[in-house]
């Protein structure tokens, strides 16, 4: 009777135990899931890319864009080749951080937020036909220097704030920032004029190759949170779409071959993020699908309230050999290409460049997660940062 009596207790013992196990595991499981739900917070965006995503890279180095660009929203060019906003300008709207200021105009600079590396007509790979040397190799090399010369502000203080606080970067944020990239476009499009659609498809293992070593080195110096756009539908561009008169078309009206080279080029940078996503320990790559976004703007233009998707807002940017905003004189004739008057049913600015417009709507996609790969909101593209960051 007694041991019986003694198993019983044991046994009671044993159950309220696993009992107690379970609520723990519930509670842990419970508080991962809402853990994993909070906003990663990041302090700070580093982006890489080219005029998409340039806020005044171009016009500091070599030229002011000029206007119409930029005036519908900020009144001034401000940079962009567009005529308000860039994605880049949503996103870091989104995370409630300040418009970014490009590495490469110091008047004004503010850094405390992070900064912007993209210039206008840059490519991943360093080619001589691209049209701008700030290859995303350079890029990433101004990155670091940088780094380097905020670091070494910080130490010349013996680590005490220096006196521009408000205005550099926190060497702490550098691990907990979001690294955005929206670069490629130019690689395949000059590409197009100079090879055909196999060889061109051939050289996308080299151009992936360089944007791998561009991801490692950041990844070197810290950065943990990637977000990572594809190439877009490149060959329904208005000004390919008229440089290509005699190439075959797609459904949709795009030049077939290169959005077939701009499919293969995506197919294989997502293959890529996988692979580093499983070789970078303690990071996170989210895959975003440009691509999708804005060719659903071309196919559903009109039930979307968009004119021709091959038409564009800012008027003689193609066809008189002018750039959007630039006055030219042939036969002693002033031609001056303005905005149109109804920018915002235009999913195309210049030719090139989307609309403010198209750049909300597919920002808007970008930000809800529905077309990213893990599907994380932009403010969640994290894993547990204080968990992650900790391994730094």
């Amino acid at each position: 009777l007694f041991a019986s009596t003694n198993n019983m207790a044991t046994s009671k013992f044993t159950f309220f135990i696993i009992l107690f196990l379970l609520g723990l595991t519930e509670k842990s499981s419970t508080a991962s899931r809402i853990n994993s739900r909070k906003s990663c917070n990041f302090p700070a965006v580093y982006n890489f890319g080219d005029s998409n995503s340039d806020t005044g890279a171009i016009s500091a180095a070599i030229g002011e864009v000029p206007p119409p660009n930029g005036v519908a929203f900020f009144g001034r060019s401000a940079g962009r080749h567009s005529d308000g906003r860039l994605i880049i300008d949503f996103i870091t709207e989104n995370l409630t951080l300040p418009y970014l200021t490009p590495y490469l105009d110091s008047v004004g600079a503010n850094y405390r937020h992070g900064a912007n590396f993209a210039t206008g007509g840059s490519c991943i790979r360093p080619t001589v036909a691209c049209f701008s040397q700030f290859h995303l190799g350079t890029q990433v090399s101004q990155f670091i220097h940088f780094k380097t010369r905020t670091l070494s502000l910080y130490n010349q203080t013996n680590r005490k704030t220096p006196f521009c606080k408000g205005v550099l970067a926190r060497p702490k944020d550098f691990s907990k920032a979001l690294y955005t990239f929206d670069i490629g476009q130019n690689d395949l499009a000059i590409g197009f004029q100079n090879m055909t659609e196999e060889q061109l498809k051939a050289s996308i293992p080299a151009i992936i190759e360089s944007f791998t070593t561009a991801i490692k080195l950041l990844y070197k110096e810290g950065a943990r949170f990637f977000s990572i756009h594809n190439t877009g539908p490149t060959g329904c561009l208005p000004y390919l779409l008229k440089s290509f008169p005699a190439t075959p078309r797609d459904q949709y009206g795009c030049l077939k071959p290169l959005n077939n080279v701009a499919i293969e080029f995506n197919k294989q940078l997502k293959q890529k993020i996988s692979e580093l996503n499983k070789e970078l320990p303690s990071s996170l790559l989210t895959y975003v699908d440009v691509y999708s976004a804005k060719n659903h703007l071309i196919i559903k233009a009109k039930n979307l309230g968009f004119v021709d998707p091959f038409d564009y807002c800012c008027v003689g940017a193609v066809g008189r050999g002018m750039g959007c905003g630039k006055t030219i004189f042939p036969n002693g004739t002033e031609l001056y290409s303005s905005s149109c008057q109804n920018r915002q049913n235009f999913i195309s600015w210049d030719g090139i460049h989307c609309s403010e417009t198209a750049n909300m709507l597919v920002a808007n996609r970008i930000l809800d997660g529905s077309i990213s790969n893990p599907p994380l909101p932009t403010q969640r593209a994290c894993k547990l940062t204080e968990n992650v960051v900790g391994k730094i």
